[in-house]
């Protein structure tokens, strides 16, 4: 069983971990760790998606973040955007290689395979610039089918037009778009002593 760290309103551990299932099946708040792999191709910003395995217990089959995960409880979002890097594309990277960008906040809910799924999470942002070579990536199967390049206007678009080949959370995709128009430099994570 995984635990996660049930939160605050602003991704603050509250001392209180509740198992994962439970927390999606009643909807209980938790954090998650989303890394945003960039490439820049003239003016255009590419982003690399993962298709989702067919095995997965929600959105199998679309696309969605390049690397994306639950914080395990104690975790901390900057180690576990390194560990899902690591987990499910075979990036090693160093933390100085991923910047935080900000939080949003992910809420709905929706049924898969006859179950009511409660999504209710703080997301941490991180994006990873350094250039890599997809045919190079060590896919972890079971959470994974495939990576691709995508346009992020286009991915916008698509995910606005609710496209079913996608499931990114258009929040996301706001903090990264945001982030890398503006110029903006991402902030430091800060956690109540």
């Amino acid at each position: 069983m995984e635990f996660v760290d049930i939160v605050d309103e602003y991704g603050n551990p509250t001392g209180e971990t509740v198992e994962r299932a439970k927390a999606h099946s009643e909807g209980i708040r938790h954090r998650t760790a989303h890394v945003w792999i960039i490439h820049r191709n003239g003016k255009k910003i590419e982003v690399l998606l993962q298709k989702r395995s067919l095995k997965k217990d929600s959105f199998p089959g679309q696309f969605d973040t390049s690397s994306a995960g639950h914080i395990q409880a104690g975790d901390e979002p900057l180690d576990s955007a390194l560990r899902e890097l690591r987990e499910e594309l075979g990036i090693t990277a160093d933390k100085e290689e991923l910047r935080f960008v900000d939080t949003f906040k992910i809420q709905y809910e929706t049924e898969f395979y006859g179950k009511m799924f409660r999504d209710n999470e703080i997301a941490f942002v991180f994006i990873y610039e350094k250039p890599i070579d997809i045919s190079e990536l060590i896919l972890q199967e079971e959470e994974l089918d495939a990576v691709e390049w995508f346009e992020l206007e286009y991915v916008y678009e698509q995910c606005c037009a609710h496209n079913p080949k996608f499931c990114v959370s258009i929040g996301g995709l706001e903090v990264i778009r945001n982030d890398l128009k503006g110029g903006k430099i991402g902030r430091s994570i800060s956690y109540p002593t």
